[in-house]
């Protein structure tokens, strides 16, 4: 860009070249290099020309085309703005690449406590028709409609001493383990392999109370969370192409294998048995079971067992815990109502000619 430059000395003017570079204004003047910042410059508007002029520098000043000055100078400042977005965008998206991992890694675990407290009921009890709609396909519920309806009375017993929003839906399903297991939104099923485990009305009853247990303190939404937080992360992130739907078929298919903390097993401990004494009921159940349970872990049940301490570990410990705190009451089921459930999963035995009209025993 051309200019005449005076230094203010003389009434001589020279043409010069000027370079824009970054913040500088550089030219050579009378053999002398000249490095002038764009900050500091001071500019009169001449009309069609300007005047430059450096308050650091001296009494020299330059003279330059208006609009080739403008642009110029607007030229090389929208580059720098240019490149200055690319670097925020480039900075952002590593900061933000930097907030995802962190959340996934250790922001969703660690939030999953404030997350399921913050689910709105009714997406909890959707997301819970949801899981047994999945389960259904494999945990068959069992046929004993005279043990269902114990089971749930049972739980709505539980329901009333508890502080909950969602309807504590106890029943018996066949599954291949012994356990039993909250889904979110309410539901409790109970398979028929711990019913088969249970001596007494009081360790069934307590084993539930401890589950409708985890349904009133949210552990079961704070369990999906924290399963599903990747999912539902890269699903913000991605616009919804990451699978975390196809993740929740396969949570509802193992939601059985949860595991809730230390803190949240020994929460339901204590807060079952407090569900138990609110209705009258014996919150003895608990000690004997776990203690029986632990001592038969190289029993002929021993694959049952190891099953369901898997998903409740520190049972011995629990056990002792658990009798301390433990209160007699009135059995949770009559003898009418223990040998109905005993029995609400029990198949008939089957004939060849039933075999040969029901090969699938449906």
């Amino acid at each position: 860009m051309q200019a005449s430059f005076n230094d203010g000395l003389t009434a001589r003017s020279a043409p010069v070249e000027l370079i824009v570079e970054g913040e500088r204004l550089t030219f050579d003047a009378d053999g002398q290099a000249h490095v002038w910042s764009l900050a500091d410059l001071q500019i009169e508007d001449l009309g069609e020309r300007l005047r430059l002029s450096h308050p650091k520098i001296g009494d020299g000043r330059l003279t330059v085309d208006a609009a080739a000055w403008r642009a110029s100078v607007g030229g090389v400042r929208a580059e720098r703005r240019h490149r200055s977005r690319e670097t925020r965008l480039v900075v952002g998206l590593a900061v933000a690449g930097l907030a995802i991992a962190a959340v996934v890694f250790i922001g969703v675990p660690a939030a999953s406590g404030p997350l399921a407290r913050a689910t709105p009921p009714d997406i909890e009890k959707r997301m819970g028709r949801n899981f047994e709609g999945q389960l259904s396909l494999g945990f068959r519920r069992c046929n004993g409609e005279a043990g269902q309806t114990a089971l749930a009375t049972f739980g709505h017993r539980l329901q009333d001493a508890a502080d909950t929003p969602f309807d504590i839906r106890v029943r018996a399903v066949q599954a291949p383990m012994a356990n039993a297991f909250a889904l979110p939104g309410g539901a409790v099923m109970v398979t028929d392999d711990l019913i088969d485990m249970a001596k007494t009305p009081d360790e069934l009853s307590a084993v539930i109370a401890h589950e409708a247990a985890h349904v009133e303190r949210r552990h079961v939404m704070q369990a999906v969370w924290r399963s599903l937080g990747l999912g539902l992360v890269l699903d913000a992130v991605v616009g919804g192409g990451s699978g975390a739907g196809q993740q929740a078929v396969l949570l509802a298919g193992s939601v059985a294998d949860l595991r809730f903390s230390r803190s949240a097993e020994r929460e339901a401990d204590i807060r079952g048995q407090q569900l138990l004494e609110k209705g009258g009921l014996s919150s003895q159940g608990m000690a004997p079971f776990f203690q029986r349970i632990a001592a038969k872990g190289d029993g002929p049940n021993a694959a049952a067992v190891k099953e369901l301490m898997s998903s409740h570990p520190d049972s011995l410990r629990r056990a002792h815990e658990s009798a301390a705190r433990a209160h007699p009451g009135a059995a949770a089921f009559t003898p009418a109502e223990w040998t109905a459930i005993k029995a609400a999963c029990h198949k008939p035995k089957r004939t060849l000619e039933r075999i040969l009209k029901d090969p699938l025993g449906a």
